[in-house]
């Protein structure tokens, strides 16, 4: 107390009186201490030369005119002793005062050093007991005093530091580094501040810890570098939360790099290992491994096995590839650490178990190869991390250290848990893709024809590419129908957009355009109601009312459909809004019939006409989209000139065709879909050709019956006769009956056995179902009965009843 009181005693300050003229008039005994210059030296001269040269004058003048105004004024100064050295003093002004009729002010000074005195035993215990690890090495970096804290820090005792280097003591803590900036520091005098490192200390060899190390240099009285200071703080929770953080990002770019399941769960497994773990094992149930096509995983483990059943996905070891401790990718997996078992998926959270020798919670008497593969790999530790993503259980991820003689703690169940949460969003969204891109590319299968064929007519071809290969969905579509009479109807169209909302509207619209086909119209009727199906079509998808928010709007499309006629060679077509379709005579020669280009379909209130064309025998049709002639490069009637061009090699395979056609085309992905339909005509062989006029009397169906009878005898078709005979007698008795003249029956064998009776009435069939009283009524039943198939078109000049047979 005595101490601290003398520390405050204003009595020993250092006090001068100085007139307005900056003249010294009085000086204390306390001044003379704290400057050691006499009062003789000073009184009666400019008070400017006590001030240090660095003091600003401006500074000066403002605190005279303050101190003038009526206020005091205190701070800190540098002051020059009698020895020219500089002092630190705090100063304190007062306020002017008149002193034999002059501006005096009363000016006193006291030392910083000497504000407060601590004693050196207080000094020795505060840097002895200081919690940051401090040490005093000479100019040969060796100890010459020590604090308990770094003591501590290092495991090594005081008395063997002393004398010694730290490259003598502890060479596993980068010691030739530390001792590098300690030289670093001597040589230069300048400090060196937080360093980092990892290390380790006798006090906990088989932990890494992380410490920042400061350096100053200390001189003597003679101002020479007597040795080094250095400070040591252990930041080793700052180095882990850095560490966590700087895994956690790195993990970021590292895993998910592709929307596959599997491929993610490996790349948990490869980047975890050695960084966190020695071994690393990543098991997912399977019901998730289910949607990345491993179906044939589930045969063995059967709907009848108890427990939850998992197979491994990703596993990696320090030891290669795999382990024998551990079972391989694709096997079953049921390890799930006791007494967790039962909810650890679905609700339970990381399993810590840092001693795994015995596992925790088994008996060796139940799981003995499991436990002697544990003990003879030296697993040691264990980290059990449930996957789960958006509240949906995936998997379990397990992590082992053998190698690593640490156990893991509860900061690497934080690391862990990171990481396995980072793992199961991607996991979850590679299981979410493949799900749905199953799904459209399902979707876009089923919608396309999975075989065509044209039957003698046609041989047909096709190629199809989506804008996106990695959906492989689109809105182009292309289809080959078989009708009526042996010909054969080929249809493209373009859906505006893509995706799977353009491929469901093109399954609508393929759908529709097979069942107007079916009703025998002829292209520009189909086109007229394929428009006002895409009108009702976009005004549902814009009706806000039945519309969904999800559901895509159906914006428009293009088509273009055509009939060939293998008995005529001839060819009706109409489209909307489509590219013309190419044809390659046989000699390769190729043109782009003129056909009414209409509007496209979903505008309304405009017709469509029709182009009937004839084709040669072995000529070359081709239906395409405008994405295989349009591109960024050119525009559509250089891309019909090239597809001309290829089309041209008339002695190429149409399969073959086809596609080179595609990569000559496009050889790059492009911005659209692309289809392209080929088909090489057939002409029907005359021979296979049979037609009657048929007189309008009763007594003409029994000549007619036994003419048709004999031609289908003759045509090797026997076993058709009797069925024939009866189809031609009723269709040929209600032409003669109901009909207008002129009537002609026609037989036609193809693929088929087509009768066709035609007239010039356009009164349309009916199928009765007579009742046992009625006489008539039962003709059309029979032929629907005893046909493959039946039904009615009509023609320009009236309509044609058609029945097939198939052959045998």
């Amino acid at each position: 107390m005595e101490s601290a009181r003398k520390g405050f005693d204003a009595s020993t300050d250092a006090v001068a009186v100085i007139t307005a003229r900056g003249v010294v008039t009085g000086w204390t005994r306390g001044a003379e201490e704290l400057l050691g210059l006499p009062a003789q030296d000073v009184v009666g001269r400019t008070a400017a030369r006590l001030l240090d040269a660095a003091e600003d004058p401006v500074r000066a003048a403002r605190i005279a005119d303050r101190c003038r105004a009526g206020a005091g004024w205190s701070g800190l100064a540098a002051l020059r002793d009698g020895d020219g050295r500089r002092t630190d003093v705090d100063l304190r002004v007062s306020a002017v005062f008149s002193m034999a009729e002059e501006e005096c002010f009363l000016v006193s000074a006291r030392s910083l050093c000497s504000q407060w005195e601590v004693d050196d035993s207080v000094l020795e215990g505060f840097l002895a007991c200081a919690p940051v690890g401090m040490a005093v090495m000479d100019p040969e970096l060796r100890y010459v005093w020590v604090n308990e804290t770094l003591e501590r820090f290092g495991g090594v005792p005081r008395e063997q530091r002393l004398g010694r280097r730290l490259s003598e003591l502890l060479p596993g803590m980068q010691a030739d580094a530390l001792e590098g900036r300690m030289r670093k520091v001597l040589a230069t005098r300048e400090p060196v501040m937080d360093y980092e490192y990892v290390g380790w200390s006798w006090a906990d060899p088989h932990r890494e810890r992380a410490y920042s190390t400061s350096f100053f240099p200390l001189t003597d009285a003679a101002d020479a570098v007597s040795g080094v200071c250095y400070m040591v703080s252990d930041v080793t929770e700052r180095w882990n939360a850095r560490r966590l953080l700087s895994l956690v990002n790195e993990a970021g770019t590292s895993i998910g790099t592709t929307l596959d399941v599997l491929r993610t769960a490996q790349e948990l497994a490869d980047f975890a290992v050695p960084r966190f773990a020695d071994h690393v094992v990543v098991d997912l149930l399977e019901r998730v491994l289910s949607s990345e096509g491993q179906g044939a995983w589930l045969t063995d483990a059967g709907p009848a096995r108890a427990g939850t059943v998992m197979r491994r996905a990703g596993m990696r070891s320090v030891s290669g590839e795999g382990s024998g401790a551990f079972v391989g990718v694709g096997e079953m997996a049921g390890f799930v650490p006791a007494p967790h078992a039962g909810d650890l998926l679905d609700h339970g959270d990381p399993v810590l178990i840092p001693v795994l020798d015995p596992p925790d919670g088994q008996d060796p008497a139940e799981q003995p190869l499991r436990i002697a593969r544990i003990r003879e790999y030296g697993l040691h530790s264990l980290i059990a991390v449930p996957m789960r993503a958006r509240d949906t259980a995936l998997g379990l991820t397990t992590f082992f250290r053998s190698l690593n003689p640490v156990s893991f703690g509860p900061d690497d169940v934080l690391l862990a848990r990171e990481l396995v949460a980072r793992a199961a969003i991607c996991v979850d969204n590679a299981r979410r893709y493949t799900r749905e891109h199953t799904a459209a590319v399902t979707l876009q299968r089923s919608l396309l024809p999975q075989a065509l064929t044209g039957g003698t007519a046609l041989e047909v071809a096709s190629s199809y590419r989506p804008a996106d290969p990695t959906d492989g969905v689109g809105g182009d579509w292309f289809d080959v129908i078989p009708l009526s009479g042996a010909r054969v109807g080929l249809v493209v169209g373009d859906v505006v957009g893509h995706g799977i909302g353009a491929a469901a509207g093109m399954g609508r619209l393929r759908t529709a355009v097979q069942t107007l086909a079916d009703m025998e119209m002829p292209p520009d009727e189909l086109l007229a109601h394929l428009d006002d199906l895409v009108l009702r079509l976009s005004d549902e998808s814009a009706d806000p009312a039945t519309a969904h928010r999800d559901t895509p709007t159906f914006t428009g499309a293009t088509c273009l459909y055509a009939v060939y006629d293998p008995v005529t060679g001839r060819c009706a077509m109409a489209r909307a809004g489509h590219p013309p379709p190419v044809v390659v005579t046989p000699d390769g020669h190729a043109s782009f019939p003129e056909i009414p280009a209409g509007p496209p379909l979903g505008l309304g209130g405009m017709g469509f006409e029709s182009t009937e064309i004839e084709l040669a025998e072995n000529s070359l049709l081709g239906l395409y989209t405008d994405g295989l002639v349009e591109g960024p490069e050119h525009d559509m009637e250089h891309g019909m000139a090239r597809l001309g061009e290829v089309l041209g090699d008339t002695g190429t395979d149409l399969v073959t065709l086809c596609g080179s056609a595609v990569r000559q085309l496009v050889p790059v992905p492009q911005p659209d879909d692309i289809a392209l339909l080929l088909a090489r005509t057939h002409l029907l062989a005359p021979a296979r050709i049979a037609t009657w006029d048929v007189p309008p009397e009763p007594a003409a169906v029994g000549r007619i019956r036994a003419e048709a009878t004999r031609q289908v005898e003759d045509w090797g078709l026997g076993a058709l006769a009797m069925t024939t005979e009866l189809v031609v007698s009723e269709l040929v008795t209600n032409a003669i009956r109901y009909a207008t003249p002129p009537i002609r029956l026609r037989l036609l064998s193809d693929a088929r056995l087509t009768c066709e009776i035609s007239d010039h009435s356009s009164t349309a069939p009916r199928l009765r179902h007579a009742r046992s009283t009625d006489e008539g009524g039962r003709g059309l039943f029979l032929v629907a009965q005893l046909a493959h198939r039946w039904g009615a078109r009509y023609t320009a000049d009236g309509k044609i009843i058609w029945a097939e047979q198939e052959l045998a």
